[in-house]
């Protein structure tokens, strides 16, 4: 079946990036140090292109790391095959930082609860903020976006698909029938 008309093109993915890192700044106090870390897989060039856009208008790099969620998934045991593990990569320390999780897809919460679980393992952040490019609600956790730039009306037996340029060639969001 056929993508549903793009929600996003690339274009107003871009448009839609440089919003975040606004109101990212517009809600992150002069004294916070911020760092992004990206929810693999997705999440983590949506994290580096933010922090782009972040030193653009600030002058300042804010570091990005990578947290893979592959452990911590309340499905594991259910998953068939051997799941994938990608690093997680976390090069400063989280103490007294303000961490925003990056992602590409808010649906049930499942990922964030794992991330959350995750990135404890790796340190006690002075607080923790969520960002995400589409938000497509039908929440399974009380879970909420602090950030988000698409909210989508996603018709059940479909699900929103983000592409990256640096995974898979191109930039955009649809919704795919699954």
């Amino acid at each position: 079946m056929p993508a549903a008309p793009c929600p996003m093109d690339p274009g107003q993915m871009e448009v839609a990036l440089q919003q975040l890192a606004a109101d990212l700044m517009a809600q992150v106090g002069p004294e916070e140090e911020l760092v992004l870390l990206g929810i693999r897989s997705r999440g983590l060039p949506l994290a580096e292109r933010l922090a782009s856009l972040l030193r653009a208008h600030t002058g300042s790099a804010v570091p990005v790391g990578s947290l893979d969620i592959t452990l911590y998934r309340d499905d594991l045991t259910e998953m068939v095959g051997s799941p994938i593990v990608r690093p997680t990569e976390i090069p400063f320390t989280l103490k007294e930082r303000t961490v925003v999780l990056v992602d590409d897809v808010l649906y049930t919460g499942r990922t964030v609860r794992a991330a959350l679980d995750a990135l404890l393992d790796h340190g006690r952040p002075r607080r923790v903020m969520l960002l995400v490019l589409a938000d497509r609600g039908g929440r399974e956790f009380p879970i909420q976006a602090d950030l988000a730039c698409l909210r989508v009306e996603v018709p059940p037996g479909h699900r929103v698909a983000v592409r990256v340029k640096e995974i898979d060639g191109e930039d955009g969001v649809t919704v795919e029938a699954c």
